[in-house]
């Protein structure tokens, strides 16, 4: 049975007039739900907040007390970009408490999968400061969560179209998390270059394929078919995570990508069966980025679909040879880099 979180606490995270991250992008996935079935195939998970233990995991004491003298209760802005208002706290200590609750259940078996309809959106979030929208870093709570609970290895894959340096920084030196990302490079945040691949103790563990501007679905799909999936086989985790963001939609207002439907549901469908291959069906996916609203519904749609249907039919790998020069060498320099220090 697939869970799924989606409540009405996300909505009270009020953004202030004209930014981008604000509660329509909740509705619009709400309504995508119920396009897709879900309300018929899927059993909504009560949201909880998450624990003081779990946060600890992959958030400083220093920046848990600066955010929890800060923001509840009150309207401010952490960063140029990053707001939060009198809703906020409950709708991020939420987001990332149900996050990880999805997490474990799936991990234990009481639900197949999973979806997080949260905000604020996590992973630009650091160890130690907020940044990019993000106060907690919600896909690494869970991700941390997960690996308490037994998970020997967890993976994490973001294909939102800015890099989550977040999560990449949390679990920079932790050879049990594998964190892969395919974005729009260089761009927002300015992290994310092919040989940044872990350090001294865990090589290999990130994985980064940065697409040039213009990327549409085919440069996507061969990013999956000759880095993404091939990286996932490989380190056959108990678990894998999707930061799932949709603002490489053609029409997302903040970036340059050129991602259709069918671009969002190839990923969605290689996500279930690399899934359905190396970790027992167990994936969980949760919200990142996305500010055209159709492009939002559109994406949230095609992953609803895979994450309800019984099993996803097969797809055609993407030659490297039909991808334009610009992709082609993007995803050639990451399985350079990964050579390189592969032993």
């Amino acid at each position: 049975m697939l869970g799924y979180v989606l409540d009405e606490i996300f909505i009270q995270h009020r953004a202030p007039a004209g930014h981008p991250e604000r509660a329509a992008r909740a509705e619009a996935v709400r309504d995508a739900r119920l396009d897709a079935g879900l309300r018929d195939r899927g059993r909504q998970v009560p949201i909880r907040a998450a624990r003081d233990e779990e946060l600890a995991r992959v958030h400083t004491a220093a920046y848990l007390d600066e955010l929890s003298r800060a923001v509840p209760g009150q309207t401010g802005w952490l960063d140029p970009d990053t707001y939060f208002s009198p809703g906020t706290w409950d709708a991020a200590l939420a987001a990332a408490g149900s996050v990880a609750e999805l997490a474990t259940q799936v991990l234990a078996g009481a639900l197949s999968s999973g979806l997080a309809v949260v905000r604020p959106p996590g992973h630009h979030a650091e160890a130690g400061r907020a940044m990019g929208f993000c106060l907690l870093n919600n896909v690494a709570v869970a991700a941390a969560a997960a690996r308490a609970a037994g998970a020997a290895r967890v993976a994490i894959l973001d294909w939102d179209v800015h890099h989550g340096n977040g999560t990449q920084q949390i679990f920079w030196d932790d050879p049990s998390v594998m964190y892969l990302s395919v974005h729009q490079f260089p761009f927002y945040p300015g992290t994310g270059a092919p040989d940044e691949i872990g350090g001294p103790g865990a090589r290999g563990a990130t994985v980064n394929v940065g697409l040039p501007a213009g990327s549409g679905d085919r440069e996507y799909l061969a990013a999956f078919d000759h880095v993404l999936v091939p990286a996932l086989r490989r380190f056959r985790p108990d678990l894998v995570l999707v930061s799932a963001g949709f603002d490489a939609h053609h029409a997302d207002p903040l970036a340059a990508m050129r991602v259709t439907r069918m671009g969002f549901t190839g990923m969605a469908r290689r996500m279930r069966a690399v899934a359905d291959e190396v970790a027992g069906g167990r994936w969980v996916v949760t919200l990142e980025g996305g500010y055209d609203l159709a492009g939002l519904g559109e994406g949230a749609t095609a992953v609803l679909q895979a994450l309800v249907a019984d099993s996803v039919p097969a797809v055609d790998e993407i030659e490297l040879a039909d991808v334009a020069p610009t992709g082609q060498a993007a995803i050639v320099t990451t399985q350079r880099a990964l050579a390189e220090d592969a032993p």
